[in-house]
Formats: C-alpha cells, structure tokens, sequence
C-alpha cells in the first residue's frame, strides 16, 4: 500500500468524525430545550425531630397498628425471625450476638441492654419499643433511624412485620396486649 492509500483512509476516517461532530452541533442548535430552574419534582414530608438529638429526624406517618397486627401470626413470626437470629437472641437469658439480645423487648426503652453497645442514635432515641415503633423500625431500620448500625434492609411485607413482632411480644415475662 502506498502513501496515497494511506492518506485516503485516514481523511476519510476524519471527515467522518468532523461530520459526526458537525451534525451534532446543528441538531443541538435546532432541537434546543430550555432546561427548568429547579429539575424534577419536589415532595413535602412532614417533619419531627426527637428529642435529645439534631440529627435523627423521623417521618410522621398515620398507621392503623391494629390492622397491621390482625395479619400476623406467631407461627409465621418465628420462621421469618429466622433471618434475624442470625444477629440477635430471643431466648430468656439470651446473650448479645452482633446485635441486642431481644427477648423482653416489647415495651422496653429503645437502647436498653445496659451491656450492649448501641449507636449514638439508638442510645438517645427517648422511647419505648412498642408495636408502632417496631413496626416503623422492622420495615427499613436504616431510615427509620438514620445513624443506626443495624444494616438489614427490612421487611416490606406489612404481614411479616406483624408476625415478627408478635412472635417477639410472645417471648417475653409478661406479653404486651395486642391492639
């Protein structure tokens, strides 16, 4: 192949880029779209910050805990705290693993174990466990409580929060009433 070819292929390759770059350039002056102010779509939440602290802000959320707690049942909360055994014990008399031992739980202070070492927001959270926080924190711990070191993503379905929580309120000295 001789100098000639050579430069051929090689003008060729650039007008084709020079083109495409061209062309991209005119449709960009042609087809022009005035881009918003402020992009996307903006969503009010209302708002609560708790006690004690500026950085744990919960979101304020009306549930029907009694409906929620008739799907559930004890049978099916011990099979789905199968996952949950894994970090914590349920047993009376249960040590920590990864995570507090959760017998007695129900209607004890959020951050109770006194040997356990709980994050900075768990351990100023001013509240008891009760099925409305439990039901909050079982469906997405990390955002229900920004900063925990609870890592489990959560249970979505509302049927297995109300057995997971039912099968907690049953172990324990003195069982809570169900709402």
């Amino acid at each position: 192949m001789d100098s000639f070819e050579l430069n051929k292929i090689i003008a060729a390759i650039l007008m084709v880029a020079l083109l495409v770059i061209g062309l991209g350039k005119i449709a960009d002056g042609v087809f022009y779209v005035k881009k918003p102010k402020n992009p996307g779509y903006q969503v009010k939440i209302e708002s609560q910050v708790a006690s004690g602290t500026s950085e744990t802000t919960e979101v304020v959320e009306k549930v029907d805990i009694a409906a929620i707690m008739a799907l559930g049942d004890v049978a099916g909360g011990e099979k789905i705290f199968k996952k949950c055994a894994a970090c914590h014990s349920i047993k009376k008399g249960g040590k920590n693993k990864i995570g507090p031992a959760l017998y007695n739980v129900v209607g004890r202070k959020v951050g109770g174990v006194n040997d356990y070492k709980y994050s900075k927001t768990l351990a100023s959270y001013d509240r008891e466990w009760t099925f409305e926080e439990l039901n909050g924190f079982l469906k997405k711990p990390a955002s229900y409580l920004k900063g925990t070191k609870m890592s489990y993503a959560g249970l979505r379905k509302e049927k297995d929060r109300a057995s997971v929580i039912k099968y907690m309120n049953q172990n324990s000295d003195s069982p809570k009433p169900l709402p």
